[in-house]
């Protein structure tokens, strides 16, 4: 049964993109994935990765609201069971430093970023010569995902108070209406952002693995598995048009990766089947009704644990 009025669907997603632009526990009942061991028989044996290890990124890297929070400045809303830290512990790496930071875009590395709870340095300024370790999870509030989920609320809401018949008035908005071409100029714009970015990283870090992480599946590839949690505030055709959107930002991602020279973590598919329409205990991603105040549209502690596995994978795959 469906469950969403859309003028209060259209609210909350509001107010989830606040949460995720501005600074934006632990899962459900279901056991957690761990990290994957390597297996003994693989050959050749990769070299051992070693530390000093740093971990970039925005909020999607720092476990916005899952529990344990720690770290400064307390407006990033960092977790001791975020993904670096779990690929740190995995790898015993002891020279571990997390200045991940929610609402990050690529200009927060490179200059520092205010938030609700203090400033956080820029970036890139724990990335040296002596690391030998660098994971970045950054690019999808440059592109502004998160406002092209909100904008789909907002558009349906509207078509459904003056009796529109648009099957899809997302997508219509974006591909002939007011925001024709605009999802486009962001995704080419955080395009160069990142290959400077990446080059940067490279520059101060000559020595160092570079990992660029991409983002899990936040959607299902079936819109009618969201009934019960969107009810009928976006149209099924606007739901795929948002994952659509996502996969062409993981895909721009991996281009950048490509075309610099680091390697590509793929979360996306890992994470198919665990997204914010699953049951919780399934699902990775936290629905808008997230619970144990954790973060809306966001990963709990299960999806860290899958972005883990995806990282340390990454990581053995290696040549």
């Amino acid at each position: 049964m469906r469950r969403r009025l859309p003028v209060a669907l259209a609210a909350a997603l509001a107010g989830a993109a606040l949460i995720g632009a501005a600074g934006c526990g632990a899962g459900g009942t279901a056991p957690a994935p761990k990290p994957d061991r390597a297996s003994p028989t693989t050959s050749p044996s990769p070299t051992p990765v070693t530390g000093p290890y740093v971990a970039l990124g925005d909020s999607y890297t720092s476990g916005l609201r899952i529990p344990p929070q720690g770290g400064t400045p307390q407006g990033c809303g960092r977790s001791g069971a975020n993904y670096p830290s779990l690929v740190a512990q995995r790898l015993d790496l002891k020279d571990f430093t997390d200045v991940s930071c929610s609402g990050a875009r690529t200009g927060d590395l490179t200059a520092a970023q205010r938030t609700e709870d203090g400033t956080n340095p820029p970036q890139l300024d724990a990335v040296s010569a002596a690391t030998r370790l660098v994971t970045l999870g950054i690019g999808g509030n440059d592109a502004g995902f998160m406002d092209v989920l909100g904008r789909c609320a907002v558009e349906n809401l509207r078509h459904s108070l003056i009796g529109k018949g648009d099957a899809a008035p997302c997508r219509t908005y974006y591909t002939t209406g007011a925001g024709s071409g605009e999802v486009q100029r962001k995704m080419t714009t955080t395009a160069e952002r990142l290959t400077a970015v990446l080059g940067e990283i490279k520059r101060r870090a000559p020595q160092a693995e570079v990992l660029l992480v991409g983002y899990p599946a936040l959607l299902p590839q079936d819109p009618g598995r969201c009934a019960e949690t969107l009810g009928d505030g976006i149209a099924d055709a606007d739901i795929g048009f948002v994952a659509e959107q996502e996969r062409q930002l993981n895909g721009m991602l991996r281009q950048r990766a490509e075309a610099a020279g680091v390697a590509f973590v793929d979360t996306y598919s890992s994470s198919t089947g665990h997204d914010m329409c699953e049951a919780e205990g399934t699902r990775w991603i936290e629905p808008l009704d997230a619970g144990k105040g954790l973060a809306p549209i966001h990963p709990n502690a299960q999806g860290q644990q899958g972005m883990a596995t995806a990282v340390l994978s990454a990581l053995r795959q290696r040549s």
